[in-house]
């Protein structure tokens, strides 16, 4: 029998077009084998969700009168997928009971699997956020760069004094400590994309403390400089204060913008020096170093009423702090009858209830 050319290229296009379907259906079966042993995140949550989603409307379909609507439906496909089982729907058919068989074997599996997922998903979230690898999305945090016993003391005073969220940056393994305010990112400070992960741009401060493992008062120095230039580069504003071990490299930072400064060695050798002369005074610096204890500094907001030094010293006397100062000048006492600036920035000593009570006071007002 002898085929028109028309009917052979019908036959052709035909017998091409089950090769594409089949091919497509072959790739299709590859990439789910494939996806499944892999055991994709994605894939097997989106699988399960379309099991349930489709047992919910096949077991309303099989069995109308056992499932009267599709909350029923749904509420035994999750009581089955999840080994729950209470009893009150089950299939009565057939075909219903023959599907639950098949929920037993695949969806009971894929649930399960899913569940695991979740469970290593979340350790796998705690492990890499104890090595440092997760980017931190506060703000208004306070960046500590360097970790060292300094910076751990550092550590209990801010969690002492305030409540504020704190980013540790180091290139330790694993974080040096683990707390529910303290995030920890692993890297060099210098680096952009570091200051980035500790989201530098929306801190409120930075402590740069030096790096102890440089025994070279210089170097140390030097590593300093850098990470405080590329903290002031990408966030000028920040306010930064930097640990020097020699007061003469303080002028190197100059063009660095800054704002404060600490001299570790010589302020703990002054205060010593200061110790061996006069007795007790060393419980005065404590005091207004550490607000674990006793009396402390504080920098409180200028009231309205306060118009010159005089009125601002008068009225917190009788409330039972002690002005000192406006900001780095301690000379309060010989301008009392100067006015306050705008800008003053004023300091007390006090204790924390009296702090606290001035504060409200002021937020009242």
């Amino acid at each position: 029998m002898h085929l028109s050319t028309s009917s052979f290229f019908f036959l052709r296009l035909l017998f091409l077009k089950e090769q594409e379907i089949e091919r497509r259906h072959t790739m299709f079966v590859r990439l789910f084998i494939r996806n499944a042993l892999k055991l994709n995140n994605w894939f097997m949550f989106y699988t399960t969700a379309i099991l349930i989603v489709l047992s919910t409307f096949i077991m309303r379909v099989i069995e109308p009168e056992t499932f009267p609507t599709l909350f029923d439906s749904l509420w035994w496909v999750m009581t089955t997928v999840t080994t729950v089982g209470y009893g009150d729907y089950f299939p009565v058919t057939v075909g219903g009971r023959l599907y639950a068989m098949f929920l037993y074997i695949v969806g009971i599996g894929l649930l399960g699997v899913v569940i695991g997922k979740l469970v290593d998903g979340v350790a796998e979230l705690k492990k890499r956020k104890e090595e440092g690898k997760l980017k931190y999305h506060g703000q208004n945090h306070i960046v500590i760069i360097g970790w060292s016993q300094k910076a751990s003391y550092a550590v209990a005073e801010i969690m002492e004094s305030d409540t504020c969220e704190i980013v540790l940056i180091d290139k330790l393994p694993k974080a040096p400590i683990i707390e529910d305010h303290i995030h920890y990112i692993k890297g060099d400070a210098a680096e952009e994309a570091v200051l980035n992960k500790a989201a530098i741009k929306d801190a409120r401060a930075v402590l740069v403390f030096s790096d102890d493992t440089i025994h070279d008062p210089l170097l140390a120095d030097g590593k300093s400089l850098i990470v405080a230039s590329s903290i002031e580069r990408m966030s000028p504003e920040i306010h930064t204060t930097v640990e020097v071990m020699k007061e003469e490299h303080i002028k190197n930072f100059a063009h660095v913008q800054v704002d404060e400064f600490v001299l570790s060695n010589e302020a703990i050798s002054r205060m010593a020096v200061r110790a061996a002369f006069t007795k007790g005074i060393s419980g005065v610096y404590s005091q207004l170093l550490s607000r674990g204890h006793g009396e402390n500094l504080y920098e409180i907001p200028v009231s309205k009423e306060w118009n010159t030094y005089r009125k601002a010293f008068d009225d917190l006397l009788k409330q039972g702090a002690t002005l000192i100062a406006d900001g780095n000048r301690m000379d309060i006492n010989r301008r009392l009858e100067e006015k306050i600036p705008a800008n003053a920035k004023l300091f007390v000593i006090c204790d924390k209830a009296v702090y606290e009570k001035l504060i409200r006071k002021e937020r009242n007002s």
